[in-house]
């Protein structure tokens, strides 16, 4: 994460009260470091080859460096609070004290040992539930309450952070998860009822609340913002409520404070417009304006509040391509008539942690593709730009070379391709590490032949069919040692795609992706995986799998075009799909995945909108494969997000196989087989966590396959990982797949014995 560059670029953000607003107060820088130093301090710690003290160490100077650089350019306000070991939502249950039994905590200020076991989980006892963050890739980790959960100020990281920088003379904002939004995102702990209202602990978090705003007062605080971006959702009048109880109840306690409420990534509805702007208590409302396309309409509709300030952001955090500067500036004036001048703050959409941070980084980026993209470093300067222009400084060549590079991007010829394009329009209905990553560095490199480089990766593939057959594993992959990334490696193979060197985004904990960007029509110039699949197919009797990523989940793991429907940059990728399957299949390939891990990542926000989607993303995955023999067999696979409420367009797909994650979210998938949803094809419930070290015994995997026993057929019964083992090591691997077809062997001859 390239901060210290993306800093050094807000220099000229300080000379303008509404640009030193947005800046700071809003745009997370992430913590990772220039060269990622974060990711590898805590993988060092987690793998024991380095203290706390010394992660500690990396943090305090990562943080200090970020503000210092943030102060000597200038900046007067500044965010704290937005650095975290893990994740942000995990900081709030920390600072709540909000740690299930399972984890032994006695009390006092929690430390590494159990924040790492809520994040990752230890020898003893699984982690805790992993999903999405909205319709983002970045992912967080679910506070489990109940009505018995004991809640008490256990973690003073914002405060910490707070006087650790105004010790070094600098003076911050602190950022917090809003208390209702955090209780929304929350759900019910093992043995609560589903039914139990997780707003009725808001009275019992409030008071910790009103501890940490305490603290931040004493200790010189003058601004405090409170994220709720659940205030974009389909809310019931009840859930809005809470929000007034809240933010009433703690009025008291900010008084004397500037406060800001955020909410990204969708339009706000008018009932959740007007309940928090009649909010006494609060001094600054953000809204999304990139996203939420009619939150103008509600702001020029509804009665905004005098006296109070309007994040406008109109510079997309979630993208990367140039703002059209003209037409945002056009959205700036139109609100200044509204709000007023003074009011009116230029804004990023939300936090920039989900975009990659600076252009300058990118050196194998041509010059005309370079025109058209702002990364984290741009936008700041674009937001820097349209402030000036709305205080009567424009600059006019700034604008100028804005609009030359639109106009370029219409026009290019490498944007569009006709046959791609006629072919989608008639579908418009609505691995070591080490190893793999040294061999792929040296063979691009030029440092090793071709043969050298195809010789070591076939040495890989037959280790991991190896381990499996020794493993007794009845269906193969070939472990991908080959591919650097699930959608890069595809990527790189189609037109249309470009890649970045450096542009690094965080996808969980340690975890950060490099989201290929798609600028043009999609097409599939060869095969893609079939000289891997085949060779890896010819070292086995056993199926082996040809292991493909799905049309949606390229979509919505890349930074897609804006100058065309969604929709149809997916149709365009299907049939790219399409014509590797058929390819597979001609090969000898019986076993065919097709991972849709995003598909539920990409549903929008409001649920007037989600039918539309569901369709033309079920639509793709079909397209993929609607030319196979029946004989083939068509898996797919989804991970890490809340699918209980699209079942039944995941039957739709209609593949024959889906695997999906089960295990690291309490089963809570098997409770739609409870139920009544049918489902006649095969499914293979996760049955442990991959993205924990933990190693789960054999009785453990076998009592979560008697639980999916009681709701599902045998005969329709796979037993799989959550998940794709990339991630892990051998000495990790090894045991738990010997434990999971143990497991399996086990409950096969139970299921013989009882016939």
């Amino acid at each position: 994460m390239y901060v210290d560059r993306w800093l050094l670029d807000l220099v000229a953000m300080c000379a303008y009260p509404c640009l030193d607003k947005d800046g700071i107060t809003r745009c997370w820088i992430p913590p990772h470091g220039p060269k990622r130093e974060l990711k590898f301090a805590l993988e060092s710690f987690w793998d024991g080859k380095s203290s706390a003290e010394d992660l500690q160490k990396v943090a305090a100077n990562l943080r200090s460096s970020i503000w210092k650089q943030m102060a000597d350019a200038g900046i007067k306000y500044i965010p704290s609070n937005t650095f975290s070991y893990y994740d942000q939502v995990l900081d709030t249950t920390a600072m709540l004290g909000a740690v299930p039994d399972r984890y032994s905590w006695t009390g006092g200020e929690i430390g590494f040992d159990t924040y790492f076991s809520m994040a990752r989980g230890n020898a003893s006892v699984p982690a805790m539930e992993m999903t999405k963050w909205f319709d983002t890739n970045y992912h967080f980790i679910v506070p489990e309450l109940g009505p018995d959960t004991k809640f008490a100020y256990s973690s003073h990281k914002a405060v910490s952070e707070y006087k650790e920088a105004k010790a070094l003379g600098i003076d911050t904002i602190s950022v917090l998860i809003g208390p209702v939004t955090y209780l929304l995102l929350s759900k019910p702990a093992k043995g609560v009822e589903k039914s139990f209202s997780l707003l009725s602990l808001l009275g019992n978090i409030l008071p910790i609340y009103k501890e940490v705003i305490a603290e931040l007062k004493e200790a010189g605080a003058s601004w405090i913002q409170f994220d709720e971006p659940t205030l974009v959702l389909d809310l019931d009048s009840y859930q809005l409520e809470a929000f007034t109880k809240a933010y009433t109840e703690l009025e008291s306690s900010l008084s004397g404070l500037n406060v800001l409420v955020e909410t990204y990534f969708a339009d706000i509805p008018a009932e959740a417009f007007k309940t928090i702007t009649a909010l006494s208590s609060i001094s600054a409302f953000g809204f999304d304006l990139v996203r939420g396309t009619k939150t103008l309409d509600v702001i020029k509709s509804a009665s905004f509040p005098a006296g109070k300030y309007l994040f406008a952001g109109v510079v997309d955090g979630r993208n990367i391509w140039a703002n059209d500067l003209a037409a945002s500036l056009g959205t700036l004036e139109a609100l200044e008539t509204i709000v007023g001048k003074d009011k009116l703050v230029v804004s990023t959409s939300c936090s920039l942690m989900h975009t990659a941070v600076d252009l300058v980084n990118e050196t194998k980026l041509d010059s005309e593709l370079k025109s058209w993209l702002a990364f984290a470093a741009q936008k700041v300067v674009e937001v820097n730009a349209l402030a000036k222009a709305l205080a009567g400084q424009k600059d006019e060549a700034f604008f100028s070379a804005n609009a030359a590079a639109q106009a370029s991007r219409k026009s290019s010829p490498r944007v569009t391709n006709e046959e791609v394009q006629k072919a989608a329009a008639a579908l418009k209905a609505p691995t070591t590490a080490e190893l793999q990553m040294r061999v792929r560095r040296e063979y691009k490199a030029n440092k090793i032949s071709e043969e050298e480089y195809v010789n070591a990766i076939k040495e890989e593939i037959n280790k991991v069919v190896k381990l499996q057959e020794e493993l007794d594993i009845d269906v193969l992959v070939h472990g991908e040692p080959e591919r650097n990334d699930m959608v890069e490696y595809f990527g790189e193979q189609l037109s249309g795609f470009a890649f970045t060197v450096n542009g690094w985004v965080q996808s969980y904990g340690s975890r950060c992706v490099k989201p290929p960007i798609i600028y043009g029509d999609v097409s599939r110039p060869k095969a893609m995986t079939v000289f891997w699949s085949s060779a890896a197919q010819s070292m086995t009797a056993r199926p082996m799998k040809g292991m493909l990523t799905g049309p949606v989940t390229i979509l919505n793991w890349s930074f897609v075009r804006n100058d065309q429907p969604r929709f149809e940059t997916c149709y365009q990728i299907a049939l790219a799909i399409k014509k590797e399957v058929e390819d597979l299949e001609a090969a000898g390939i019986q076993v065919i995945q097709i991972d849709e891990a995003a598909l539920r990542e990409g549903l929008p926000l409001r649920k007037s909108e989600q039918a539309f989607y569901l369709d033309w993303a079920v639509h793709s995955f079909r397209i993929t494969n609607c030319g196979v023999q029946d004989t083939t067999q068509i898996h797919t696979h989804m991970c890490y997000s809340n699918f209980n409420d699209i079942i039944h367009s995941i039957i739709d797909m209609d593949a024959d196989v889906i695997t999906i994650e089960n295990s690291r979210s309490d089963e809570k998938l098997l409770s739609v087989f409870r139920e009544g949803v049918k489902y006649g094809a095969g499914i293979g419930p996760g049955v442990y966590d991959i993205h924990s070290p933990r190693i789960p015994s054999t009785e453990e995997i076998a009592d979560r396959i008697n639980k999916m026993l009681a709701v599902l057929e045998s005969n329709i019964l796979w037993v799989n990982p959550d998940c794709g083992l990339k991630t892990r090591k051998y000495a990790e691997v090894k045991p738990a797949l010997t434990n999971m077809v143990a497991a399996a062997k086990l409950l096969r001859t139970q299921l013989a014995s009882a016939k």
